[in-house]
């Protein structure tokens, strides 16, 4: 019980300084959701019987640095949305290794918001990160879905292109950026980042032909 007790009284605390600081409702918004998140993943395996134990290391943390959030914020509108509260949590999980918690904050989210490609497009990821940087036929299948509800944004060929980066296959990887790049607005930050990032690649697999090292197989 004492978890519980805890976490209620983190809840309180939290309250009170909304109030103390009148903080506006946004952030009464943004507050609750956290608590909210927190409460249902503890409720949902936290285990208050058990005693102390020095906690499992991951052995595959996944790098979330800052840049590649604003990207995905200029690209995808921003955290403090509906879908936006599921990657936050989906970042936290990726951190300490977790893939597999990761897709399950973005399957529930999902479920809670069938028609966001935002999420359709964070669970591919996910998909290609739980199953070691491959696009395997699930993660495909999520990116697919992702394009079919939004077929003229360039977030999802982009991550999907990511995922085929990471992956180690290049030219699958070319034209889906190159289609991200065409439907990116004009003159926009990250239309411009985008085309910096193509540029290096295609750049890549130029000197990787010249040299007679064929580019890695599609």
């Amino acid at each position: 019980m004492t978890g519980y007790l805890i976490l209620a009284l983190l809840g309180a605390l939290a309250f009170g300084a909304l109030v103390a600081f009148r903080l506006p409702r946004l952030a009464w918004s943004i507050a609750g959701a956290a608590l909210f998140l927190g409460a249902t993943g503890y409720a949902w395996q936290g285990r208050p019987g058990l005693p102390a134990h020095p906690a499992t290391p991951s052995t595959r943390a996944v790098a979330v640095e800052p840049e590649v959030i604003a990207l995905r914020d200029r690209l995808m509108g921003g955290r403090f949305t509906a879908d936006g509260a599921y990657l936050v949590a989906s970042d936290a999980m990726l951190r300490t290794g977790d893939t597999a918690a990761a897709t399950q904050v973005v399957l529930g989210g999902i479920r809670a918001i069938p028609h966001s490609y935002i999420l359709w497009t964070q669970l591919g990821t996910n998909f290609a990160l739980h199953d070691g940087d491959r696009m395997s036929p699930a993660a495909l299948a999520a990116f697919r879905q992702a394009m079919r509800l939004a077929p003229k944004h360039p977030a999802p060929p982009y991550y999907m292109g990511l995922a085929f980066l990471r992956a180690g296959d290049f030219a699958a990887a070319v034209p889906l950026w190159r289609r991200a790049l065409a439907l990116s607005a004009p003159k926009s930050d990250y239309q411009q980042e985008i085309a910096r990032q193509l540029a290096v690649l295609e750049r890549v697999m130029q000197l990787a032909q010249q040299q007679g090292a064929a580019p890695p197989p599609r």
